[in-house]
């Protein structure tokens, strides 16, 4: 089953066209399809049918992109996979209110499951769903914090990207009818896994290649935003280095790329690229020890190819 197209085949064309539109253009901007894939490939290494899981699978999906929408608004960013965001190309109002379509839009697909799975299903993505506007609240708190420590913002990334993932797996799992002790090791390698992917998409924020991206280099710098990379330099920092940093994200400018240039020239005299490259690797090496305690057949191997391919990837 093409996961991809399943969700392309996803019908939008409804009226009132300025609802429903933004949607098909979110949807359509493709991505990388990350969480319905880990459903999918959970079901798998339990030998379940496709099928019985395609509902969760892209629920998750839809779920997640009403997140980006309204993820977008507040972070004030103008590219979200290579196209300008939803509040840019109409406005505020129309990102706001096709973001809570989705969201409806999510549970209306997770509520086709089978009668058998969707009770526990349903507790699984509410309890999903609260963590992540949980995350969302420290980050928005963290903007006001003058000192986030390294356990804060893993708590942060936690709650707003890895739980994501880390339910998309138990979800196949349990859909799949695994035990509840190999559904709970899918969502530990899926937090590990989700704690790895946000720390690397912050490097890539930094170091990563405009043309790949899908997103402005430097987004992160601009807004001055806490995150692994910033707080791992402040971590490392000298005191003459630190008064730089806090000195240029002390800025609020038109034009941020000078800010850019000389924060990075900063981390890459700290030598923050290595550290911040070295915490992905130890969460990914935490999560295979969940991973090697599962089922090892081809859907277990293709599961452990995506995360490495997720978690050294420079786009």
């Amino acid at each position: 089953m093409n996961i991809n197209e399943e969700i392309l085949n996803l019908d939008w064309k409804r009226e009132p066209y300025g609802l429903y539109e933004p949607i098909e253009y979110t949807l359509a901007a493709g991505g990388k399809r990350v969480r319905p894939q880990l459903a999918m490939i959970a079901s798998q290494i339990f030998g379940g049918q496709d099928e019985k899981v395609l509902p969760a699978a892209l629920a998750l999906e839809v779920f997640h992109n009403f997140t980006l929408l309204h993820d977008d608004v507040m972070d004030k960013a103008d590219v979200r996979r290579g196209r300008p965001t939803v509040h840019v190309k109409w406005n505020e109002n129309t990102a706001i209110l096709s973001g809570d379509q989705m969201m409806i839009e999510a549970y209306k697909l997770l509520s086709q499951l089978s009668a058998t799975y969707l009770p526990t299903a349903l507790q699984l993505f509410n309890k999903m769903a609260t963590e992540i506007c949980e995350g969302q609240q420290y980050d928005v708190d963290f903007e006001a914090k003058d000192n986030v420590a390294i356990e804060e913002y893993l708590l942060m990334i936690r709650l707003k990207t890895a739980v994501l993932l880390a339910t998309a797996l138990k979800m196949g799992a349990y859909i799949a009818g695994a035990e509840e002790e190999a559904q709970n090791a899918l969502y530990q390698f899926g937090i590990h896994i989700g704690l790895a992917f946000q720390i690397q998409d912050d490097i890539l924020d930094v170091w990563g290649n405009p043309a790949t991206f899908g997103k402005a280099i430097g987004g992160d710098i601009s807004c001055n935003k806490k995150t692994f990379v910033t707080i791992t330099a402040m971590n490392m920092a000298d005191e003459a280095s630190k008064k730089e940093l806090q000195y240029w994200f002390g800025q609020t400018l038109e034009d941020n790329t000078e800010k850019i240039a000389k924060v990075k020239a900063i981390y890459d005299r700290l030598g923050v690229y290595a550290e911040c490259e070295k915490s992905v690797r130890q969460q990914t090496d935490m999560a295979f020890t969940y991973l090697a305690s599962l089922p090892q057949n081809a859907a277990t191997e293709q599961l452990r190819q995506l995360a490495n391919k997720l978690n050294t990837r420079k786009d």
